[in-house]
């Protein structure tokens, strides 16, 4: 088993509330005591149908959805939009397996524009450091902007005044009684608010505003305003979940008081490869941890084979691809798919090699039945993962 450093043998609950640990860490942490899961589904599927078919199906079984939106062929907002009804319906989190390893400018726009625009939906992504420290830096400015453009809600309103003709009376009755209503339409019914996202087309809709204005008006103000929410980032569940008492607790309830997680964005390092032959050495796994150190609110811990936590203030969170369980009534066959992928168990991921989350992919995205197969996962990681703390709660 790796080194007993201290996360080895503290609770997800207890790591979840050290001082070093960021808000969405501990609330990703909360999240996987209380489903007891230390699963997370990779989805490598092609078309969002079955993306969301398959999440839909397995969701309640994982902490965590791993997906490659560029190999979904058909992606769209609507794709991204209905994973993040899952993941609030279902209460996981999502990856976006997106391996960044270019430089800083380029991973930016990668991460927050074109057609996949990641920042915006997805609470982790992952990056190699090949490009050294400044990918780190480059991608926390983007979120950190993404996060503010969230924070920020702008409102349009378009009003009118009549011109002196017609504010005099120059018209019949008739046309008073309908610029009157046409006028309290405009000005008090007339107030869009807009999403920063939706910002970019203001010119259009105000063109179209416009023409619709000038039967009647010859005069057109419009404001804008601009209003800054405080998102709440460091969710603190209440009650706290180390009481004995909150145990008594149904699932259901705690996650409820568990809530959404922060609308905040994290970034694991990759630091090892579960395929044969990678060139991720031992160096550049330890050059991977000093830089993790370094940006400890925004890098959550690693892509590893191992626990990679060794300094008494460490807290970081490493999962761990390539998990696969031998098919029933074959344990202890040795697993890989001919194409240098080599698999472990939930036992060796988690008990042995000190990890926190397994990532499981093909194990259950090609099995008969799904939803057993991820309970099947789900269990045998939990196991391991109890056996490891030696029966702590959560």
């Amino acid at each position: 088993m790796a080194a007993r450093h201290a996360t080895l043998t503290l609770s997800y609950r207890e790591r979840a509330s050290l001082p070093s640990t960021g808000p969405l860490a501990s609330y990703l942490l909360r999240l996987i005591s209380i489903k007891k899961t230390n699963l997370c589904l990779s989805a490598d599927v092609e078309t969002s149908a079955e993306l969301i078919a398959l999440v839909d199906e397995v969701g309640d079984s994982i902490c965590v959805l791993k997906t490659h939106c560029d190999i979904v062929t058909d992606w769209t907002d609507r794709t991204a939009a209905a994973l993040r009804s899952l993941a609030r319906k279902k209460y996981f989190v999502i990856f976006e397996d997106r391996k960044f390893a270019d430089i800083g400018g380029t991973v930016q726009k990668q991460y927050t524009s074109g057609h996949h625009r990641i920042a915006a939906w997805a609470e982790i992504t992952n990056a190699h450091m090949l490009p050294g420290p400044a990918i780190v830096t480059a991608l926390h400015q983007a979120a950190t902007q993404t996060i503010e453009k969230y924070n920020t809600t702008v409102h349009t309103e378009i009003s009118a005044s009549p011109p002196p003709s017609v504010a005099n009376g120059g018209d019949d009755d008739d046309d008073d009684d309908e610029e009157d209503a046409d006028h309290h339409n405009r000005t008090h019914g007339d107030v869009a608010v807009e999403s920063p996202d939706e910002v970019a087309g203001e010119e259009r809709r105000l063109s179209n505003a416009q023409k619709a204005l000038d039967r009647k008006f010859s005069v057109v103000s419009i404001s804008t305003t601009i209003s800054t929410r405080t998102e709440s980032i460091s969710p603190r569940p209440t009650p706290d979940f180390h009481p004995d008492d909150a145990f008594a607790l149904d699932t259901p309830t705690l996650l409820a008081r568990l809530g959404e997680p922060p609308f905040l964005r994290s970034l694991l390092l990759l630091a090892e490869m579960s395929s044969e032959g990678h060139l991720l050495t031992p160096e550049y796994a330890r050059s991977c941890v000093s830089i993790a150190r370094q940006n400890p609110e925004f890098v959550m811990g690693f892509i590893a084979q191992h626990s990679l936590n060794s300094e008494p203030e460490d807290n970081f969170l490493t999962m761990t691809p390539g998990c696969q369980l031998p098919p029933r009534g074959q344990e202890g066959k040795k697993l890989g798919d001919g194409l240098g992928q080599q698999y472990n168990t939930p036992r060796s991921i988690v008990y042995e090699k000190g990890c926190d989350v397994i990532i499981v992919g093909r194990g259950i995205v090609n099995a008969q039945n799904r939803k057993a197969e991820a309970e099947r996962y789900r269990a045998e990681g939990w196991k391991a993962y109890e056996e490891r703390i030696g029966g702590k709660k959560g």
